[in-house]
């Protein structure tokens, strides 16, 4: 083995150079472990994970001026809708079934509004209940489907009517009128002549009336939103058909001798008739003609002239 001896000149600056480098070297490790303990750590995916779920993204920040979209839900008003329904059902037992229908309603919050019967005796006969049922809105759907199981349906239909803005136009108008009464009657304490009071008086009777006619229109509206309609016509089975006996042909002599009688009495009665109609006008025609006729006689007898008593 050949060993190089470095002279004793240059053996200081080699260990000066040396350290440097060392120095390098371990600064150069620490700041990458330092960077490799920053970044996140990737681990290896082995398929996709159906089950998880996907977190719902941010909703983004409004701008200044704008609206977010859950501000604008907040912000939406409320549906005022009008339901209304027309159902048509055949039962066996038109009365249980009027008094289940009755029941179902008043059990979920209801009423009835007005019921007519036509209850028919014997087999030629329909019978008919009818029902105007009220059902809460929040129940109205499942009530309904309960009504239409319990018989045959022969004819239904349903209709909705969206009157959100009549009933905000009315509320508006309400809060305006009184409003206006309430300043009135400000401006009525202030009033200092009776002409003014008077006149102040008469604008606030005004208001009033015209607020109780919009009171009157809300509380129906808020009754008609919240309560659905539905009109119930139950009928019975079907009436049983009468068959009418046709009358039989009969032939021969007696048959013939029937039919003449019949007619024969059927022309005696009509003449008989007719002579009952014309007879009260002959009788006036009568009366009045020998009236014609006595005096008519009598002008001409005056007309005559006397004859001497003795003639030659």
């Amino acid at each position: 083995m050949s060993r190089s001896f470095l002279p004793s000149a240059l053996r200081v600056p080699a260990a000066i150079a040396a350290c440097g480098c060392a120095g390098l070297l371990i600064a150069a490790c620490s700041s990458s472990s330092s960077s490799g303990v920053a970044e996140p750590e990737h681990k290896a995916i082995a398929g996709p994970d159906y089950g998880a779920v996907a977190p719902a993204p941010a909703a983004a920040p409004a701008m200044p001026g704008q609206t977010s979209t859950a501000d604008l839900v907040k912000l939406a008003p409320a549906q005022s809708i009008i339901y209304t329904a027309s159902l048509t059902i055949r039962v066996k037992n038109v009365t249980t079934t009027a008094d289940k229908a009755s029941g179902d309603v008043t059990s979920a919050g209801g009423y009835v509004a007005s019921e007519q019967q036509t209850i028919a005796h014997g087999k030629h006969g329909v019978s008919q209940v009818s029902l105007q049922l009220k059902i809460p809105v929040s129940v109205y759907q499942p009530t309904l489907t309960e009504l239409t199981a319990l018989g045959k349906t022969l004819a239904f239909s349903t209709q909705a009517q969206d009157v959100t803005q009549q009933v905000a136009d009315v509320s508006s108008r309400v809060a305006s009128a009184e409003a206006a009464i309430r300043q009135l009657r400000a401006l009525l304490s202030r009033a200092g002549t009776v002409s003014g009071l008077l006149s102040v008086q008469n604008q606030i009777n005004s208001q009033q009336s015209s607020l109780e006619a919009l009171l009157a229109q809300q509380e129906a509206l808020d009754h008609e939103t919240s309560y659905g309609t539905v009109t119930l016509q139950v009928n019975g089975p079907k009436a049983a058909p009468v068959h009418k006996k046709k009358p039989k042909a009969h032939h021969g002599l007696a048959a013939g001798l029937g039919t003449g009688w019949r007619a024969l009495k059927a022309s005696v009665v009509w003449l008989l008739t007719l002579l009952g109609t014309v007879l009260p006008f002959g009788v006036v025609l009568v009366v009045i003609g020998g009236v014609i006729y006595l005096g008519r006689r009598r002008m001409i007898r005056r007309r005559r002239p006397a004859q001497p008593a003795g003639t030659a």
